[in-house]
This record gives structure tokens, C-alpha cells and sequence, in this order.
């Protein structure tokens, strides 16, 4: 498609969302919070736990939508959240900031993490986790009813057993917080397009300034600029590469100049507003017209794409899908990206549907759900051959189907 043609279509669809505190989000953010902490106490019901302890920041993010430093703080057990299935919301900030909480429902309690980390407390962390476990101790003394059960989704062994030797019984938290995730509202589908246009936005304008000579860097920045001009949080990959460097997937973007007649494929993985993900990929050829393999490849990668969206319906097994999917062809198959079609939310999350040639020996079960977001990926070049095409689309299950969320045009100028 003509590059004016995706001007057009993209055209006004992303606005500026900028922080919370300062936009007018197109859908009450409280009715979010709400819904989300829910999902998180029905899944804890379902596994009998009285506590969930989170310290990944995605999950943080998605118990209470309270931020603070989110990818510094991910380095470090320096802030967490707890949640009591019949009691309160406490976070455990970083520092003093309670000002960074104000005004949330969700959050019934706001408290210092006393800092046990390495980094914060050096030889004293010992002294320092001990005084953590007896808090969370108490709160599961208090709001568990009698029920020891304390779900935790990542942490150290130092902190696991400080709270172990308190009498807690510690089970496996982070299914808790990805299943819960898995389902999205109707609020959080709204917000999720609104993540999407900012990428798509993004995408466009690379597109605009692809042209021979700009580096994978400097082509991969217009996104970063468009996202967080527009409101967005930060990209959790690099995967911008060209030519040669596309085969095999997974190099990072780099200082290369991209030549003239260049295959360019990238995958967004961005943290848009409201700290949602959009994650979708597109190839495109620098500054003339794609030769014979360029076509070859991308016919394959789109018919791929296209392919395994027909096959979803909700209901579907995970296996099922598998096993319904595009077939590679032996040419590509040493050369298939690692997954067929992953959920996204927060961030990439559950579920993680493999290959059918994959799925005994490393895939899982379970059932393709309504209000799920996933995406379809595709990864398409030749053992030992000069480029690859990398193509991505996220969609949304519905009652009668599927309804996709990405809408940056296909390359059809290729097929």
C-alpha cells in the first residue's frame, strides 16, 4: 500500500495521553482497578490461598495501577503489593512517596518496604528481610483466617525463607497473576487500542523515514520518540534489523546503515499508555521494489498470519490450534520463531501456544477463552539464506470470532 494511502488511514486515531494525573483516559480507570483486582482474588480462591505477594512490577501494575520507576524497581525487590483474598490492598513502596498512590481505590494501605536487597542493605539484608516477613506475617495473621497460604510470584530464596521460618506456607503466585491477566474487560480492550494507535503512530513514522543510509537505531528511535511523545511508558525489546542481520530472527537493532533494496523487519513489543502492550511486527523493503525471494518470503509469512487466524475460535484447545495451524515448510522450519501465538496485556503473558512440532516436549494445555488478546506470529526465511520476514498481528477472541486490534496495512505490494 502507498505510504500516503497509510497516512491516511492512520490519520488522527492516536492523541496524546501523556501520565495519568494529566489525561483524560477514554474510560473510567477506576472500573479497571476494580476489575482487575477481582480477577486476581477469583483465581486466589480458586487455589486457596489468603495472600498473594507481587513483586514483578507487571503484576504490581495490574493489582493496584501504581507506578514507580517500573523498570528500575524490576531490577531490585524494592517495592511489592500485597493482596488478602477477604481483607486489604497493601503496597510496599520504594522510599516515601505515598503521593505516587494517591487517589486509588485499590490501594487500602501504603507502607516503606524495609530494603532487603543486596544493593539496599548490603550484610545487613538478613536483619532487614526478617522485619518484611514478620509484616506480611502479621497481615496473613490477621486477614487469613487461619488459612497460612501465601502465593508469591517472584523472590528470593533469602526473603522465601525468612517468611517460611514465620510459618507461612508459600505456594507458586505468578499463575495466579497471568491467568488472572488473561481475561480482559471490555475498559481494558478500550485502553488496549488506545496503546495500539500510539504504536501504530510509531510504526508510521519509521515507515516515513526509512530511506538508505539511516541506521537500525536511528530508524528504531522514531518509535521510541512517538511513544513516549504520545503518552506511552517504554519498548521492551530491540528486534529492528535489516538484510542480512534478519536471518536469523532475534538480533537487535544496531548501528548498521540500511542499504538501498534492504528487507527491514521489526517487532514493536511497546509499553503504550496506561501501560498496556501492543505487539505487532511488519517487513518492509528499503527504497525500491522488492525482488523475487523478498516476495517469496513475505507471501509465505503473510499466508502463515492469515492462515492461523482463521483456525482460532474460543473453545479451541491449545493443542487443537497447534495442530490446526499453517504448516511450515521443511525450507523454513529450522528458522520458525519460538512460538505460534502468545496472549498480551500488560505484557507479553499466558498463554504460549508451540508449534505442533514443539508441543510435546515443551507445550501446555489449556482453553483458547473469550477476552483473551493474542498474538500470531510469523517468522519466515530459509536456513542459511540472506534475510527473513518477520510478521505479527494482535487480535482479540470474541463470541462470533476474532477482531484484530493491530491495523498498520500488510506490505501488498510484496505478495
Amino acid at each position: 500500500m502507498p505510504l500516503a494511502s497509510v497516512q491516511e488511514i492512520k490519520a488522527g486515531r492516536a492523541i496524546q495521553h501523556g501520565a495519568m494525573e494529566f489525561s483524560t483516559a477514554p474510560v473510567d480507570l477506576d472500573t479497571v482497578r476494580r476489575y482487575r483486582l477481582q480477577r486476581l482474588r477469583t483465581k486466589m480462591g480458586e487455589l486457596d490461598v489468603s495472600g498473594l505477594l507481587l513483586f514483578n512490577q507487571i503484576n504490581t501494575r495490574y493489582a493496584v495501577d501504581a507506578t514507580n520507576m517500573q523498570i528500575w524497581c524490576s531490577h531490585y525487590e524494592t517495592r511489592c503489593v500485597f493482596v488478602a483474598l477477604d481483607g486489604p490492598v497493601v503496597l510496599f513502596d520504594y522510599a516515601n512517596h505515598p503521593y505516587l498512590s494517591e487517589g486509588i481505590p485499590t490501594i487500602d494501605e501504603y507502607r516503606v518496604l524495609p530494603a532487603f536487597s543486596f544493593f539496599g542493605a548490603g550484610e545487613r539484608c538478613h536483619d532487614f528481610v526478617k522485619e518484611f516477613a514478620a509484616q506480611i506475617e502479621g497481615l496473613m495473621k490477621n486477614h487469613g483466617g487461619g488459612n497460612r497460604r501465601l502465593a508469591i510470584d517472584i523472590l528470593s530464596h533469602t526473603a522465601c525463607d525468612a517468611l517460611r521460618e514465620t510459618g507461612l506456607e508459600l505456594v507458586e503466585g505468578e499463575q495466579i497473576a497471568e491467568t488472572a491477566r488473561a481475561i480482559k474487560s471490555k475498559e481494558e480492550l478500550v485502553l488496549m487500542q488506545a496503546s495500539m494507535d500510539v504504536c501504530e503512530a510509531g510504526v508510521l513514522s519509521m515507515h516515513e523515514a526509512l530511506e538508505p543510509g539511516i541506521t537500525e537505531n536511528g530508524l528504531w528511535a522514531k518509535l521510541h520518540e512517538t511513544n513516549i511523545r504520545l503518552g506511552g511508558e517504554w519498548i521492551e525489546t530491540r528486534l529492528l534489523s535489516s538484510g542480512p542481520r534478519t536471518n536469523p530472527w532475534f538480533r537487535e537493532c544496531s548501528m548498521r546503515q540500511i542499504e538501498k533494496g534492504d528487507m527491514v523487519s521489526f517487532d514493536t513489543d511497546l509499553i503504550g499508555p496506561y501501560g498496556y502492550c501492543s505487539d505487532m511486527s511488519r517487513a518492509w523493503v528499503c527504497g525500491e521494489e522488492p525482488n523475487d525471494e523478498q516476495r517469496r518470503l513475505y507471501a509465505k509469512a503473510y499466508e502463515q498470519i492469515e492462515h492461523n487466524i482463521s483456525v482460532l475460535k474460543a473453545g479451541m484447545t491449545f493443542r487443537e490450534v497447534s495442530e490446526k495451524c499453517w504448516p511450515i515448510p521443511d525450507e523454513f522450519l529450522a528458522n520458525r520463531y519460538t512460538t505460534l501465538i502468545h496472549g498480551v496485556g500488560l505484557a507479553d503473558e499466558y498463554p504460549n501456544i508451540i508449534h505442533c512440532e514443539d508441543f510435546d516436549d515443551k507445550g501446555y494445555d489449556g482453553m483458547i477463552e473469550v477476552g483473551m488478546t493474542l498474538c500470531v506470529e510469523s517468522v519466515i526465511g530459509s536456513e542459511g539464506g540472506r534475510e527473513c520476514v518477520k510478521l505479527e498481528e494482535q487480535i482479540i477472541m470474541t463470541e462470533t470470532g476474532v477482531e484484530r486490534q493491530s491495523s498498520y496495512p500488510f506490505a501488498m505490494e510484496m505478495l
